[in-house]
């Protein structure tokens, strides 16, 4: 089976089965921070966070959500050609329910208040979400659809030290179960490629997902960027970074191990350019596209198969 020409449950499918047409996400910032970089739990982010907080390319914060929307809006206009679409939005900047339940009521109503706004969709931590703050979503839901994203990266400890992801697994399965229980559709991310993570550690973490019950995946590369600890270890005393050969291998076999409903949100993941340190030819998005689905035919692989 083809999702949309993808021999995987492509993000592209999924929203015109959800929503009946074309869906472009605006990523937004929600001007608010994070508990690894507020002092609650450090100051300096994850080790491989930009000072973007992940959301270099969102529009920039300002003094209202609808002129963030627009100007998203404005940025995609010349890809759009006049094309009849709707628009989710995407609060993707830093940890997306870290704020007072009060700020976090007006900030995503006026999000959803657009008529060509047909969903939210907040990127988060499994730390940063009180039962009030789920409830809410929990509502927000029955006016129109909210996915959650939850930053996981990795299910082993040693690694999530590593990275100073700041939380236990623990935290994780119990905020992915009351979101679940609030019928909300859950997205987790993850990282390849991470230092000190072998090929199986990394197929391990996305078959303990698959086992989950999420709703979808991000499987994202890892980036060397400059202005990161990472970036600093990196220059200091390069470690292996994945080959475009192995990732793409990785990737397929990732896939393959996933119930095929789950929906597959990203492959690769984008670095700012002027960022990246490592791997470079990560930067060249089409090559990694165009590779992808050459490797995909060339191993007959298709989502729920075995490879």
């Amino acid at each position: 089976m083809e999702w949309n020409g993808k021999p995987y449950h492509s993000l592209d499918f999924h929203m015109k089965q959800t929503f009946g047409k074309k869906v472009y996400k605006l990523a937004l910032d929600g001007g608010m921070t994070c508990p690894n970089r507020d002092g609650t739990l450090g100051t300096k982010g994850c080790i491989f966070c930009s000072e973007g907080g992940s959301g270099d390319f969102a529009a920039p914060f300002g003094p209202s959500v609808a002129l963030q929307i627009e100007d998203a809006k404005k940025r995609l206009s010349q890809k759009l050609k006049n094309q009849d679409v709707s628009y989710m939005a995407y609060f993707q900047s830093y940890t997306n329910t870290y704020a007072p339940l009060s700020y976090l009521e007006q900030l995503f109503t006026a999000a959803l208040a657009p008529e060509e706004i047909v969903g939210l969709s907040v990127a988060t931590r499994p730390d940063c979400l009180p039962p009030e703050t789920v409830r809410f979503l929990q509502d927000l839901n029955c006016r129109k659809p909210v996915w959650v994203e939850l930053g996981l990266q990795t299910i082993h400890p040693s690694t999530a030290r590593f990275i100073r992801r700041g939380y236990e697994l623990d935290c994780f399965y119990n905020a992915l179960k009351r979101l679940q229980n609030a019928g909300l559709e859950v997205i987790v991310h993850v990282i390849l490629g991470l230092p000190g993570e072998t090929r199986e550690m990394m197929l391990e973490t996305v078959t303990t997902l698959g086992n989950l019950g999420i709703n979808g995946i991000k499987l994202q590369l890892l980036h060397v960027l400059k202005g990161t600890d990472l970036g600093v270890l990196y220059t200091n005393n390069p470690f292996p970074v994945l080959s475009l050969e192995e990732y793409l291998d990785l990737v397929i076999d990732c896939i393959s191990l996933l119930p095929p409903e789950v929906v597959i949100h990203r492959i690769s993941g984008d670095g700012p350019k002027d960022l990246l340190i490592a791997p470079l030819w990560s930067g060249n998005k089409r090559l990694v596209l165009g590779s992808m689905a050459k490797r995909f035919t060339e191993r007959g692989a298709f989502q729920g198969c075995a490879l």
